[in-house]
Parts: C-alpha cells; sequence; structure tokens
C-alpha cells in the first residue's frame, strides 16, 4: 500500500490563531508560530511538516478556511 505525503499552505493574514487546528491535528504538525499578521493576530504555522500524512483534520476545523491540505502518494 502507497504512503501518503501531506502538506499545508496557511493564508497567515486570514488566520486568527483559534489554535483549533493545533488541536485537531493528530501528527503535531501545526503550531503556533512567535510572529504576528497584519490584523495583529498570532498564526499558526506548519512546525513539523515531514510528520503531515495529509489527513486533513486542520483544514476541515478552521473556522475561516485559511489551511489547504495537499496530499500525494508515495511509493
Amino acid at each position: 500500500m502507497a504512503k501518503m505525503k501531506g502538506a499545508i499552505v496557511v493564508d497567515t493574514e486570514r488566520c486568527k490563531g483559534c489554535q483549533l487546528c493545533i488541536i485537531a491535528c493528530p501528527q503535531k504538525v501545526i503550531a503556533l508560530a512567535n510572529k504576528v499578521n497584519l490584523h495583529g493576530y498570532p498564526y499558526v504555522e506548519a512546525a513539523n511538516e515531514e510528520a503531515c500524512v495529509g489527513c486533513a483534520s486542520c483544514g476541515i476545523v478552521c473556522p475561516d478556511g485559511c489551511i489547504t491540505v495537499y496530499r500525494v502518494k508515495q511509493e
């Protein structure tokens, strides 16, 4: 069976730092950044990208639709 490799892209300017995606991520890929966006909110980022399996739990729970999830099969 092929292994899935995932990646996320966060729209940092739309993110309000609610941290729901951090809680939802089973692989602990996402973390809160030490920076703020133009609106003054701390935003999330992929801190452990190599662990992402593309499950899309983070994208599903994001109330603002800031996270795009990509999945690729690896042979």
